[in-house]
């Protein structure tokens, strides 16, 4: 992925200069006519014929690093060793550790954290093992469960590669919400073995999160699971992009001056993340919904194989509205894209009806710039940080799954979700509400305690918290 336009970072060239051959005036030159600026040079070692530095370049993106790499190497007497980025010192020896919450100081101490005493708390959890849940890690912890075949926009890269995205997860929710996560990356794509695998993981979390797993499997991974586990399971893909996205068209609609249930809405992208969108708007009641995909407008009509299609086929377009997105977006409320670059265009957007919303949430390149949507469009969002009003998921995994483990809930449920989105709108005050400003920042931290709150209140509702709810709020 390559770092967004206007982004500027700082890459460090290892270079191993022949003293006689090698100018380190000629390194400067080719590095200012490529456009990087010098902002360090240091020296890691000297040996009698070279020399090997380290030098600090400040570059627009990937392309103009790897631009300013190969110019280098082809000068005399120069050898690049490698060149790394702030990211990738980032990530060495991973972005996580686990650490002891007391220390062993002592033989006492270790008799108790260990043998002979911890055999007590064993054989407690033995007679009673719902005592895991507060004499072990299961009380606060997570399993960041992946496949890696469906890792952000970069596909089927497998679980090793993964990881660091896994690890990321894992930092968020402890930094915003106090939960300690695990990535666990399984080496098999096998629907079955997944299932297994996570099934005989189970005793040592408290709530499962999928993470970038491809669909259709998803699907059947997610449900199977919430069947058989007696914790909460969560794909984020479908659910906290669902979840965020309706928090945002809460605010979106009051600036508009519009009921979302009276919207219609298009959808492009009929796959997983947008038939869980569809399912969380219809359960905030919204009831025109248009779904589109490659094969145009998912009608009654049509037979799919896809299971995505044949779903949305069977519970959306009311008025069964044919033919192409161009089409079928004249007189559209709200446009919410789930697929893929460029998609929208700026005739389509001028189609649709007064004080239109469009969230285009494809990543990292929406379905249409927000500078090319914005002669047409009252409200704007999309996936990216670098534009107003970015629809992350972070801003409900780490407050659900706080509340869900403080409640001990057996399960997420629909109610939870719409609490979350509601939670999640509310932390934008009507003062503070505007075009531009629709959903709080992620770094916000009223939005993962106010989560945390609508969740546990709708698990007592729904009665799926296994916890006392005077011990929950002590």
């Amino acid at each position: 992925m390559s770092i967004p336009s206007g982004a500027n970072t700082s890459i460090i060239l290892r270079l191993e200069l022949d003293k006689e051959a090698a100018s380190f005036g000629r390194i400067a030159t080719a590095i200012s006519d490529t456009g990087g600026d010098i902002i360090a040079i240091d020296v890691v070692r000297t040996e009698k014929t070279t020399t090997v530095r380290d030098i600090t370049v400040n570059v627009r993106d990937n392309k103009h690093s790897e631009l300013i790499s190969a110019t280098i190497s082809k000068l005399s007497g120069v050898t690049v060793i490698h060149v790394s980025d702030q990211t990738f010192l980032l990530h060495l020896g991973g972005k996580i550790e686990m650490s002891p919450k007391y220390p062993i100081k002592n033989r006492d101490d270790l008799s108790r954290v260990y043998t002979p005493g911890v055999a007590r708390v064993c054989m407690a959890i033995h007679d009673k093992p719902s005592l895991a849940h507060t004499l072990t890690i299961k009380r606060n912890t997570v399993a960041v469960v992946s496949d890696g075949s469906a890792v952000l926009g970069l596909g089927n890269i497998g679980p090793e590669a993964a990881m660091p995205v896994m690890e990321g997860k894992a930092m968020l929710f402890k930094q915003l919400a106090g939960v300690d996560a695990y990535p666990i990356c399984l080496d098999t794509q096998d629907t079955d073995e997944i299932v297994r695998i996570v099934k005989a993981l189970s005793p040592t979390f408290g709530g499962i999160n999928l993470e970038d797993i491809s669909a259709p499997r998803c699907f059947e991974i997610e449900e199977r699971l919430i069947k058989e586990l007696d914790i909460p399971v969560f794909h984020d893909d479908q659910h906290g992009t669902a979840v965020v996205l309706l928090a945002g068209l809460y605010n979106a609609v009051k600036i508009v001056n519009k009921k979302l249930e009276d919207c219609k809405v298009v959808l492009c992208g009929v796959g997983a993340a947008g038939t869980a969108c569809t399912k969380m708007l219809m359960a905030a009641g919204v009831t025109n919904i248009i779904g589109v995909d490659k094969a145009g407008a998912i009608t009654r009509a049509g037979k799919y194989d896809n299971p995505f299609w044949q779903w949305y086929a069977d519970h959306t377009n009311p008025e069964q509205i044919g033919g192409s997105l161009s089409d079928v977006i004249k007189g559209a409320d709200i446009f919410i894209g789930v697929s893929g670059p460029g998609v929208l265009k700026k005739e389509d957007v001028a189609q649709m009806a007064k004080d239109a919303i469009v969230f285009a949430m494809a990543n990292p390149v929406p379905e249409i710039l927000p500078e090319d949507a914005e002669p047409y469009v009252r409200v704007m969002a999309t996936g990216r940080s670098d534009y107003p009003n970015q629809i992350n998921n972070v801003l409900c995994f780490p407050g659900l799954f706080r509340g869900l483990l403080d409640c001990r809930a057996s399960r997420v449920t629909e109610k939870m979700k719409l609490a979350a989105a509601k939670a999640i709108a509310s932390v934008v005050s009507e003062d503070e509400l505007n075009e531009f400003y629709i959903i709080p920042s992620v770094f916000n931290p009223s939005v993962a305690e106010r989560v945390q709150e609508a969740v546990i209140s709708a698990a007592y509702e729904d009665g799926v918290a296994r916890r006392r709810r005077e011990k929950v709020q002590s």
